[in-house]
């Protein structure tokens, strides 16, 4: 019988791994449709017809498709049943959590993307030069953001990022944090928060937060530290 949901991705996408682990870890039965970044299988017309933005991940749900990996945990949460502390129904603790999740578009996200893209994506796919004081100024865009994850969110004993309850905020963070570290740039060095942060979110969630990361632990420099497989 065939799954009711599919899922479009590709793990070079970080919203496309946070919400891989997620469906694994929920156990929500889904249909693995795996589209190709690389190969531009994003930009076919097949593809526009599934998700009119052309990115990954999206999905199709009983012949409803949706993109943006927000929204579709947000659908998935009132579509499915799964462990309550994911995105609790308590208003209070789930408004924490959006207000991650809204705030992360314009800091985590955007910064982290960025950086990988102009350190590593553009010179690789176009052949772009990387200009050293450009290149300081998106790093140092990160290290602020980063530091303010390791102070404010993370320096109050909380063992997660809205409490001691690993939720989505927790993947989508961290798989966002992962994605500079393939150019070369370690995120948790002088980050004792963050660092046994992200250790504490790949404990959870293995087996599956290790399969989600395998070609970014491959394409990551033997400079930047790597979780041992």
């Amino acid at each position: 019988m065939a799954k009711a949901l599919r899922y479009y991705y590709d793990l070079m996408s970080q919203p496309s791994r946070a919400l891989y682990i997620f469906l694994e870890k929920t156990k929500i039965p889904y249909e693995r449709c795996l589209v190709n970044l690389g190969k531009g299988e994003h930009l076919t017309d097949e593809f526009k017809a599934i998700n009119r933005f052309q990115k990954v991940p999206a999905i199709v749900d009983k012949g409803f498709p949706l993109a943006e990996s927000v929204a579709i945990i947000r659908y998935l949460s009132r579509e499915y049943k799964f462990p309550d502390h994911w995105y609790p129904a308590e208003t209070e603790k789930r408004a924490r959590i959006d207000e991650y999740l809204e705030w992360q578009h314009h800091n985590t996200r955007a910064v982290c993307a960025i950086y990988f893209q102009y350190m590593w994506l553009r010179p690789r796919m176009m052949g772009a030069k990387v200009n050293p004081e450009r290149a300081e100024e998106h790093k140092a865009k990160m290290e602020s953001c980063l530091d303010f994850i390791e102070q404010e969110y993370l320096g109050g004993g909380s063992k997660y990022l809205t409490g001691n309850d690993i939720t989505v905020a927790d993947l989508m963070a961290a798989c966002e944090i992962e994605q500079p570290k393939m150019a070369g740039f370690d995120p948790c060095a002088g980050r004792p928060n963050l660092t046994a942060w992200m250790a504490r979110v790949r404990d959870e969630t293995n087996p599956y937060y290790d399969e989600a990361h395998k070609l970014v632990y491959k394409i990551t420099p033997n400079s930047v530290p790597k979780p041992k497989l």
